[in-house]
Protein backbone atom coordinates (compact mmCIF):
# COMPACT_ATOMS: atom_id res chain seq x y z
CA UNK A 1 0.00 0.00 0.00
CA UNK A 2 1.53 3.78 -0.97
CA UNK A 3 2.35 5.86 1.67
CA UNK A 4 3.48 9.42 1.66
CA UNK A 5 4.65 10.55 4.59
CA UNK A 6 6.65 14.18 4.35
CA UNK A 7 7.52 16.14 7.64
CA UNK A 8 6.58 18.93 6.12
CA UNK A 9 2.73 18.72 6.28
CA UNK A 10 1.07 20.06 8.81
CA UNK A 11 -2.96 20.10 9.02
CA UNK A 12 -4.61 23.12 10.07
CA UNK A 13 -7.07 22.55 12.43
CA UNK A 14 -9.69 24.42 14.07
CA UNK A 15 -9.57 25.30 17.59
CA UNK A 16 -13.05 25.42 19.59
CA UNK A 17 -13.77 27.43 22.36
CA UNK A 18 -15.85 25.38 24.65
CA UNK A 19 -17.33 28.59 26.60
CA UNK A 20 -17.23 30.79 23.66
CA UNK A 21 -20.50 33.41 23.75
CA UNK A 22 -21.59 32.88 20.21
CA UNK A 23 -22.19 29.17 20.37
CA UNK A 24 -24.33 29.76 17.08
CA UNK A 25 -21.07 30.54 15.31
CA UNK A 26 -18.72 28.26 17.53
CA UNK A 27 -21.57 25.34 16.07
CA UNK A 28 -20.63 26.40 12.65
CA UNK A 29 -17.12 26.38 12.74
CA UNK A 30 -17.27 22.78 14.67
CA UNK A 31 -19.90 21.19 11.72
CA UNK A 32 -17.27 22.46 8.92
CA UNK A 33 -14.39 20.72 10.54
CA UNK A 34 -16.65 17.59 11.21
CA UNK A 35 -17.67 17.34 7.76
CA UNK A 36 -13.88 18.54 6.03
CA UNK A 37 -11.59 16.65 8.66
CA UNK A 38 -13.27 15.16 11.94
CA UNK A 39 -10.53 16.73 13.80
CA UNK A 40 -10.21 19.67 16.04
CA UNK A 41 -8.96 20.86 19.25
CA UNK A 42 -11.28 22.38 22.17
CA UNK A 43 -10.06 24.60 24.96
CA UNK A 44 -11.95 26.05 27.77
CA UNK A 45 -12.61 22.57 28.51
CA UNK A 46 -12.53 22.63 32.05
CA UNK A 47 -9.70 19.92 32.78
CA UNK A 48 -7.13 21.07 35.45
CA UNK A 49 -3.75 21.74 34.40
CA UNK A 50 -2.10 20.12 37.37
CA UNK A 51 -4.27 17.25 37.30
CA UNK A 52 -2.92 16.54 33.55
CA UNK A 53 0.34 16.82 35.08
CA UNK A 54 -0.18 14.40 37.48
CA UNK A 55 -2.12 11.70 35.04
CA UNK A 56 0.99 12.00 33.03
CA UNK A 57 3.45 11.15 36.03
CA UNK A 58 1.46 7.68 37.57
CA UNK A 59 1.04 6.94 33.90
CA UNK A 60 4.80 6.71 33.75
CA UNK A 61 4.91 5.69 36.99
CA UNK A 62 2.86 2.24 35.91
CA UNK A 63 4.46 1.78 32.50
CA UNK A 64 7.68 2.02 34.71
CA UNK A 65 6.75 -1.29 36.50
CA UNK A 66 8.40 -4.90 35.61
CA UNK A 67 6.33 -6.46 33.08
CA UNK A 68 5.09 -9.07 35.74
CA UNK A 69 3.92 -6.97 37.71
CA UNK A 70 2.51 -5.32 34.76
CA UNK A 71 0.94 -8.53 33.34
CA UNK A 72 -1.18 -9.16 36.85
CA UNK A 73 -3.50 -6.68 35.17
CA UNK A 74 -3.82 -7.93 31.59
CA UNK A 75 -7.20 -7.46 29.88
CA UNK A 76 -10.25 -8.57 30.94
CA UNK A 77 -13.52 -7.19 29.38
CA UNK A 78 -11.40 -4.18 28.07
CA UNK A 79 -10.34 -3.09 31.15
CA UNK A 80 -6.40 -3.14 32.27
CA UNK A 81 -3.59 -3.80 30.60
CA UNK A 82 -2.52 -4.56 26.99
CA UNK A 83 1.78 -5.30 26.19
CA UNK A 84 3.44 -4.42 23.64
CA UNK A 85 2.24 -5.85 20.25
CA UNK A 86 -0.68 -6.89 21.20
CA UNK A 87 -2.77 -4.77 19.09
CA UNK A 88 -2.87 -4.78 15.04
CA UNK A 89 -5.21 -1.99 14.11
CA UNK A 90 -4.35 -2.17 10.42
CA UNK A 91 -4.27 -5.74 9.97
CA UNK A 92 -2.93 -5.48 6.80
CA UNK A 93 0.96 -4.69 7.78
CA UNK A 94 3.31 -7.12 7.84
CA UNK A 95 4.30 -6.46 11.32
CA UNK A 96 4.45 -8.32 14.69
CA UNK A 97 1.95 -5.43 16.37
CA UNK A 98 2.03 -1.95 17.13
CA UNK A 99 4.81 -0.98 19.08
CA UNK A 100 2.85 0.70 22.26
CA UNK A 101 1.53 -0.47 25.36
CA UNK A 102 -1.74 0.63 27.49
CA UNK A 103 -4.32 0.30 29.96
CA UNK A 104 -7.91 0.52 29.66
CA UNK A 105 -10.00 2.26 32.60
CA UNK A 106 -13.78 1.48 31.87
CA UNK A 107 -16.99 3.45 33.43
CA UNK A 108 -16.66 4.46 36.99
CA UNK A 109 -20.65 5.06 37.36
CA UNK A 110 -21.51 1.48 36.99
CA UNK A 111 -21.48 0.26 40.66
CA UNK A 112 -22.89 -3.43 39.93
CA UNK A 113 -20.46 -4.69 37.37
CA UNK A 114 -17.52 -3.15 38.30
CA UNK A 115 -14.80 -4.11 35.90
CA UNK A 116 -12.00 -1.82 36.99
CA UNK A 117 -8.56 -3.43 37.70
CA UNK A 118 -6.47 -0.85 39.98
CA UNK A 119 -2.89 -1.42 40.28
CA UNK A 120 -1.85 -2.21 43.99
CA UNK A 121 -1.89 0.95 46.05
CA UNK A 122 1.43 0.05 47.48
CA UNK A 123 3.75 0.01 44.50
CA UNK A 124 1.40 2.91 43.17
CA UNK A 125 -0.16 5.04 45.79
CA UNK A 126 -2.08 7.82 44.03
CA UNK A 127 -2.06 6.21 41.03
CA UNK A 128 -6.49 5.44 41.33
CA UNK A 129 -7.20 8.61 42.55
CA UNK A 130 -5.44 10.56 40.08
CA UNK A 131 -7.49 8.11 37.23
CA UNK A 132 -10.54 8.54 38.94
CA UNK A 133 -10.24 12.41 39.01
CA UNK A 134 -8.65 12.99 35.48
CA UNK A 135 -11.81 10.46 34.10
CA UNK A 136 -14.65 12.43 35.82
CA UNK A 137 -13.38 15.67 34.41
CA UNK A 138 -12.69 14.98 30.76
CA UNK A 139 -16.01 12.68 30.86
CA UNK A 140 -17.62 16.34 31.94
CA UNK A 141 -15.41 17.89 29.19
CA UNK A 142 -17.01 15.58 26.62
CA UNK A 143 -20.73 16.32 27.65
CA UNK A 144 -19.80 19.72 27.15
CA UNK A 145 -18.86 19.46 23.66
CA UNK A 146 -21.86 16.86 22.86
CA UNK A 147 -24.02 19.80 24.01
CA UNK A 148 -22.51 22.06 21.17
CA UNK A 149 -21.63 19.15 18.67
CA UNK A 150 -26.06 18.54 18.68
CA UNK A 151 -26.19 22.16 17.28
CA UNK A 152 -23.74 21.56 14.50
CA UNK A 153 -26.10 18.91 13.40
CA UNK A 154 -29.20 21.05 13.57
CA UNK A 155 -30.31 19.52 16.79
CA UNK A 156 -31.27 20.99 20.06
CA UNK A 157 -28.22 21.54 22.22
CA UNK A 158 -30.10 18.57 24.65
CA UNK A 159 -30.35 16.27 22.11
CA UNK A 160 -28.17 13.50 23.02
CA UNK A 161 -29.12 13.66 26.69
CA UNK A 162 -32.83 13.63 25.64
CA UNK A 163 -32.45 10.22 23.61
CA UNK A 164 -30.35 9.00 26.38
CA UNK A 165 -27.18 8.70 24.42
CA UNK A 166 -25.62 10.07 28.12
CA UNK A 167 -27.93 7.64 30.24
CA UNK A 168 -25.04 5.98 31.96
CA UNK A 169 -22.48 6.29 28.52
CA UNK A 170 -19.87 4.31 28.73
CA UNK A 171 -16.84 6.41 28.84
CA UNK A 172 -12.87 4.41 28.67
CA UNK A 173 -9.78 6.05 28.85
CA UNK A 174 -7.14 4.25 27.56
CA UNK A 175 -3.42 5.44 28.89
CA UNK A 176 -0.60 4.96 26.08
CA UNK A 177 3.10 4.20 26.36
CA UNK A 178 5.26 4.71 23.12
CA UNK A 179 8.42 3.28 23.48
CA UNK A 180 11.71 5.23 22.67
CA UNK A 181 11.73 3.44 18.63
CA UNK A 182 11.72 -0.65 17.72
CA UNK A 183 13.98 -1.84 15.24
CA UNK A 184 12.22 -5.32 14.95
CA UNK A 185 11.01 -4.27 11.71
CA UNK A 186 9.48 -7.00 8.93
CA UNK A 187 8.57 -5.70 5.49
CA UNK A 188 6.47 -2.67 6.55
CA UNK A 189 7.48 0.09 9.55
CA UNK A 190 6.72 -0.76 13.10
CA UNK A 191 4.69 1.89 14.23
CA UNK A 192 3.34 3.41 17.74
CA UNK A 193 0.14 2.86 16.22
CA UNK A 194 -1.01 2.04 12.78
CA UNK A 195 -3.49 3.26 10.62
CA UNK A 196 -7.41 2.96 11.92
CA UNK A 197 -10.12 4.95 12.92
CA UNK A 198 -11.78 5.29 16.22
CA UNK A 199 -14.68 2.83 16.77
CA UNK A 200 -16.89 4.95 18.86
CA UNK A 201 -18.97 8.51 19.09
CA UNK A 202 -16.09 10.78 20.20
CA UNK A 203 -12.12 11.00 21.52
CA UNK A 204 -10.90 12.99 23.52
CA UNK A 205 -6.98 12.95 23.63
CA UNK A 206 -4.46 14.32 26.03
CA UNK A 207 -0.91 14.18 25.16
CA UNK A 208 2.25 15.26 26.56
CA UNK A 209 3.70 17.23 23.60
CA UNK A 210 5.50 14.57 21.92
CA UNK A 211 4.76 14.98 18.31
CA UNK A 212 3.82 11.82 16.42
CA UNK A 213 -0.06 12.02 15.45
CA UNK A 214 -0.75 12.18 11.89
CA UNK A 215 -4.11 11.93 10.42
CA UNK A 216 -4.75 10.83 6.30
CA UNK A 217 -8.42 12.88 5.26
CA UNK A 218 -8.55 10.92 2.20
CA UNK A 219 -8.61 7.13 3.24
CA UNK A 220 -9.32 6.02 -0.58
CA UNK A 221 -6.55 7.80 -2.28
CA UNK A 222 -3.39 6.11 -3.32
CA UNK A 223 -0.74 7.20 -2.32
CA UNK A 224 -2.34 8.20 1.22
CA UNK A 225 -1.11 11.76 1.88
CA UNK A 226 0.25 11.90 5.84
CA UNK A 227 -0.20 15.56 7.53
CA UNK A 228 1.00 16.23 11.47
CA UNK A 229 -1.35 16.82 14.28
CA UNK A 230 0.56 19.60 15.78
CA UNK A 231 0.82 20.06 19.41
CA UNK A 232 -1.32 22.97 20.76
CA UNK A 233 -0.31 24.04 24.75
CA UNK A 234 -3.30 23.71 26.41
CA UNK A 235 -5.76 22.29 24.15
CA UNK A 236 -7.66 18.71 24.05
CA UNK A 237 -7.32 17.12 20.61
CA UNK A 238 -10.75 15.94 19.50
CA UNK A 239 -11.72 13.53 16.80
CA UNK A 240 -15.22 11.97 15.38
CA UNK A 241 -15.61 7.93 15.41
CA UNK A 242 -17.03 5.40 13.66
CA UNK A 243 -20.38 4.95 15.13
CA UNK A 244 -21.08 9.02 15.03
CA UNK A 245 -19.72 8.55 10.94
CA UNK A 246 -22.79 5.93 11.13
CA UNK A 247 -24.97 8.02 13.25
CA UNK A 248 -24.64 11.22 10.41
CA UNK A 249 -25.17 9.31 7.40
CA UNK A 250 -21.84 10.23 6.77
CA UNK A 251 -22.03 13.64 7.23
CA UNK A 252 -19.51 13.37 9.54
CA UNK A 253 -16.35 12.15 9.18
CA UNK A 254 -14.12 9.66 10.99
CA UNK A 255 -10.94 9.78 9.82
CA UNK A 256 -7.89 7.65 9.46
CA UNK A 257 -5.04 8.19 11.87
CA UNK A 258 -1.77 6.74 13.26
CA UNK A 259 1.27 7.49 15.48
CA UNK A 260 4.46 7.17 13.76
CA UNK A 261 7.58 6.96 15.95
CA UNK A 262 9.97 10.03 16.40
CA UNK A 263 12.61 8.47 18.45
CA UNK A 264 11.02 9.73 21.51
CA UNK A 265 9.17 8.31 24.20
CA UNK A 266 5.84 9.72 24.12
CA UNK A 267 2.31 9.24 26.58
CA UNK A 268 -0.83 10.26 25.75
CA UNK A 269 -4.71 9.29 27.24
CA UNK A 270 -7.61 9.03 25.59
CA UNK A 271 -11.54 9.08 26.29
CA UNK A 272 -13.41 7.52 24.17
CA UNK A 273 -16.77 8.69 24.51
CA UNK A 274 -19.16 5.93 23.73
CA UNK A 275 -23.26 5.69 24.26
CA UNK A 276 -24.80 2.72 26.86
CA UNK A 277 -24.47 -0.76 25.24
CA UNK A 278 -28.24 -1.20 24.49
CA UNK A 279 -28.71 2.42 22.63
CA UNK A 280 -29.65 1.60 19.18
CA UNK A 281 -27.53 4.27 16.32
CA UNK A 282 -30.15 4.97 13.58
CA UNK A 283 -29.70 7.83 11.19
CA UNK A 284 -30.34 11.11 12.43
CA UNK A 285 -33.55 12.60 11.35
CA UNK A 286 -31.52 15.94 9.91
CA UNK A 287 -28.81 13.96 8.37
CA UNK A 288 -31.13 12.10 5.65
CA UNK A 289 -33.65 12.69 3.08
CA UNK A 290 -35.71 11.68 0.13
CA UNK A 291 -32.62 12.08 -2.30
CA UNK A 292 -30.05 11.07 0.78
CA UNK A 293 -31.56 7.88 2.55
CA UNK A 294 -30.12 5.94 5.40
CA UNK A 295 -27.10 4.20 4.44
CA UNK A 296 -26.78 1.53 7.28
CA UNK A 297 -29.73 0.15 8.85
CA UNK A 298 -30.09 0.70 13.02
CA UNK A 299 -27.56 -1.00 15.45
CA UNK A 300 -27.19 -2.00 19.21
CA UNK A 301 -23.95 -0.14 20.27
CA UNK A 302 -22.88 -3.42 21.92
CA UNK A 303 -23.03 -6.11 18.92
CA UNK A 304 -21.34 -3.28 16.83
CA UNK A 305 -18.74 -3.00 19.26
CA UNK A 306 -17.94 -6.30 20.17
CA UNK A 307 -17.18 -7.09 16.50
CA UNK A 308 -14.67 -3.96 15.94
CA UNK A 309 -12.92 -5.42 19.58
CA UNK A 310 -13.27 -9.38 18.00
CA UNK A 311 -11.24 -8.01 14.59
CA UNK A 312 -8.67 -5.78 16.62
CA UNK A 313 -7.90 -8.50 19.04
CA UNK A 314 -8.96 -11.35 17.10
CA UNK A 315 -10.90 -12.80 19.94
Amino acid sequence: MGEEDEDSLIVNLPIIDLLAPDRVSTAATLRQACIEVGFFYIVNHGVDKDLLGRLFEESKKFFDLPVEEKMKLDRKEIRGYTPLYSEKLDTSLNTKGDSKESFYIGPLHDELCNLNQWPSEELLPNWRATMEAYHKQILNAGKSLLSLLAPALNLNENFFENVGALDQPMPVLRLLHYPEGDNNCNNDEVLGASAHSDYGMITLLVTDGVPGLQVCREKDRQPRIWEDVPHVEGAIIVNIGDITERWTNCLFRSTLHRVVPKGRERFSAALFLDPPHNFSVECLETCCSESNPPRFPPIRYNDYLKERYRVTYGA
